[in-house]
């Protein structure tokens, strides 16, 4: 049986080449590449297995600009159909957040939903259940399992002593920790296949300003004491007595 399946990714800056500014302390993101995250990616390796395996179609949905589309043809690399960029909104509420995208949502008629269970920059693992709310569908969370049958999705969660296994009816929102999968890597042909796919770049419907302002984002200073024994055994007591004092 085929199923139509939404994915939601994030695009966010390759923090492995963020740098701050030693003067300001702030965080230097004007300029860096957009990628997508790696839960991101464990959502749309699940979504498309699960297409590969059943037949259906895969819908990615992030938000960005016209600019911004390299996480979205990533997703394409991997396997995804179709792909929306919702532009116009920029704020990191969940609510806020929940309340933009499921107006796309309810437009793309879909079996399942799947989201990685938190994003890289925020942690609050909310919009899940944000989202199952708004839609009125139930919430599978945490999954390492996913498993489809006819109208029926059933997921496990692995938790610290056992493994519980919840089951409910499409439609359903189902979120994904790293545990679930290892994300594929696109062969050459299907990277350059998805840089030649149409994205489709639409304004989010009924954006609303973010209820959060940010006052300040600065690094902690970091100060380095340099110390140089030429004899190891006398430098050895006096390295253990500084870092002793540090830990007070």
């Amino acid at each position: 049986m085929p199923y139509n399946i939404i994915v939601l990714i994030k695009q966010i800056v390759d923090i492995d080449l963020l740098k701050v500014d030693s003067s300001t302390g702030t965080p230097q993101v004007q300029g860096l590449p957009l990628r997508l995250e790696t839960l991101s990616k464990n959502a749309v390796e699940e979504a498309v297995r699960i297409k590969e395996k059943h037949g259906g179609k895969v819908t990615a949905i992030c938000f960005g600009t016209d600019k911004s589309t390299s996480a979205m043809k990533e997703a394409y690399a991997m396997g995804v159909d179709e792909g929306y960029i919702l532009t116009g909104y920029t704020g990191n509420n969940p609510s806020l957040t929940a309340e933009v995208i499921s107006r796309k949502i309810k437009e793309i008629p879909h079996d399942l939903i799947i989201l990685g269970n938190q994003s890289a920059e925020s942690y609050t693992g909310m919009l899940q259940g944000k989202l199952s709310a708004i839609l009125d569908e139930p919430l599978l969370s945490d999954a390492v399992k996913i498993e489809v049958t006819d109208r029926n999705a059933s997921v496990t969660m692995a938790l610290e002593n056992e493994n519980i296994v919840a089951q409910a009816q499409m439609p359903v929102v189902i979120s994904v920790t790293q545990e679930i999968n290892e994300p594929r890597f696109p062969p050459v042909m299907q990277i350059m296949a998805a840089g030649r796919k149409k994205i489709n770049i639409e304004a989010a419907q009924g954006t609303v300003k973010s209820s959060v302002e940010i006052i300040s984002n600065t690094a902690p200073r970091s100060e380095r004491r340099k110390m140089v024994f030429e004899d190891p055994e006398k430098g050895i007591p006096e390295i253990a007595r500084v870092i002793k004092e540090a830990m007070k």
